[in-house]
């Protein structure tokens, strides 16, 4: 099932980040793995030589591995790159059912991974991530603005960074994302994702319950700037609920008079992520994405 909404926008407040890490690039190990694999950090490199890549291939694409602001990172270029040179960015999880980001290869675009696990898209992260997003643009030429790809928790990192730098985001591709930490991790008090996640935001719980730093509190900001978003959701999520979280920003989003598409999966649960066929999410950021 399909719901589609018409463009536009109404104003929104701003959102400060915290920006500022230091571009640093070094030899690294590959940041790779399924979602099964999740808040596993990169292991660092033992001798750092500036200036260095690694380079492999990747599903036979060409792929190469450093490192931005001591944190492993990777790009995966196509053939050949299509006009503008746009891009995709995996916020978490890369490798994890890459079959949109293979179909985008196909047309073109790199694919783009910073391993930030473990920061839940907080303040921290989205410095990291802007220091990533400055590295690429000055050293392969990518498109100014980018296409991010929050799967799971990955949709924390995505849409703060689209609340903090609007206008380097060509559109959002949500696919079963966290919007509401309250939600996930929240809902697993005694977890150790739960207790990292309140640290990287400097929240106890006492003072989480007045939090209003997360996506869900910043749509207008996002849908101010004329951000398209696409959300990709199973019906019977439970482990990331649609009610708490795709279904808020929906609602939020067509009051704003935003654009956004929300394709749901009639009796899917969390897994498996993204669509069998990707046809629906190329042809969306194809149209939408706003380079």
């Amino acid at each position: 099932m399909m719901k589609r909404t018409t463009p536009g926008w109404r104003n929104g407040s701003g959102v400060a980040a915290a920006i500022g890490a230091a571009l640093a690039l070094f030899a690294a190990n590959g940041a790779t793995g399924a979602e099964a694999k999740a808040g596993a950090e990169t292991k660092a490199p033992t001798k750092a030589a500036a200036g260095a890549v690694k380079t492999s291939e990747w599903n036979g694409y060409a792929r190469v591995d450093f490192e931005v602001a001591g944190r492993a990172g990777l790009l995966v270029s196509p053939k050949e790159a299509a006009p503008g040179r746009p891009w995709i960015w995996r916020t978490e999880f890369f490798g994890h059912e890459p079959q949109g980001d293979l179909a985008l290869l196909a047309k073109g675009w790199h694919v783009a991974y910073l391993n930030a696990s473990n920061m839940y898209g907080a303040p921290k992260a989205i410095a990291l991530m802007e220091a990533f997003h400055a590295y690429l643009k000055k050293e392969y030429k990518l498109a100014d603005r980018v296409v991010l790809e929050g799967f799971s928790r990955g949709g924390l990192y995505a849409f703060n960074y689209a609340v903090a730098h609007p206008t380097q985001v060509a559109a959002l591709y949500l696919d079963a994302p966290v919007l509401d930490i309250r939600s996930w991790p929240g809902s697993k008090p005694a977890s150790k994702e739960w207790k990292e996640c309140l640290a990287v935001y400097g929240l106890t719980e006492q003072t989480v319950g007045t939090f209003n730093g997360g996506p869900l509190d910043n749509v207008a900001v996002v849908a101010k700037a004329g951000v398209p978003i696409l959300s990709v959701c199973g019906g019977a999520d439970s482990l990331v609920p649609m009610a708490q979280n795709t279904s808020v920003l929906e609602k939020r989003y067509k009051e704003l008079g935003g654009t956004i598409e929300v394709i749901v999966k009639p009796g899917g649960e969390h897994h498996p992520h993204s669509l069998k066929d990707p046809a629906p999410i190329v042809e969306f950021l194809l149209k939408r994405a706003k380079f």
